[in-house]
């Protein structure tokens, strides 16, 4: 498998080296890679005396690359932004698509505890539902009017919203009263 061939910053012709062996001051890039956000991919066609047949091309302009990171182009021999250095967004994309899968990973843990947790509640409500059904079975409606006639006695004058929670609440207590007999 062949290896891209670079012209380094002395002028010598070869390959970048990527081994820890050749590098120094080797930190996690963290947030320095946050700079790409910035970049505005294009599309383009080089002029005719690069190439005569116009082929669509992908990328970025250097020098709007220069304005986010003057690290991430490179210069001609009069020190001018001649080009991307398309390995090192490479290695920022990288970075930031690992972080963003991290994120992904810690949604995906925190949805899978919710829906754990909603299960749990519907299984709950479903037996309360349940136990509600089996009670309503139970209970007389003279036993039902009974305890509604108690209930409203001892309750304030309060919203009509309020008196519908009651009257459920009511019920349930009836269906105690009677389970207590």
């Amino acid at each position: 498998m062949g290896t891209e061939v670079q012209i380094n910053s002395n002028g010598k012709l070869g390959v970048t080296p990527s081994s820890a062996r050749f590098k120094q001051d080797i930190q996690s890039m963290d947030k320095a890679s946050e700079a790409i956000h910035a970049l505005k991919p294009v599309t383009f066609r080089y002029k005719a005396e690069i190439d005569p047949e116009g082929v669509p091309q992908f990328g970025l302009v250097a020098e709007d690359v220069e304005k986010v990171n003057p690290h991430l182009v490179a210069r001609d021999a009069e020190g001018k932004v001649y080009t991307v250095r398309y390995e090192a967004v490479n290695a920022m994309l990288l970075n930031e698509f690992m972080k963003e899968h991290r994120k992904v990973e810690q949604l995906a843990k925190q949805v899978e505890a919710l829906t754990a947790g909603l299960q749990k509640v519907s299984a709950e409500l479903e037996t309360s539902r349940a136990l509600r059904r089996k009670w309503s079975a139970t209970i007389s409606k003279a036993d039902y009017r009974r305890a509604i006639g108690i209930s409203e006695k001892f309750i304030p004058r309060v919203h009509a919203r309020s008196v519908t929670d009651l009257r459920v609440s009511a019920k349930v207590t009836a269906a105690l009263l009677l389970a207590k007999q």
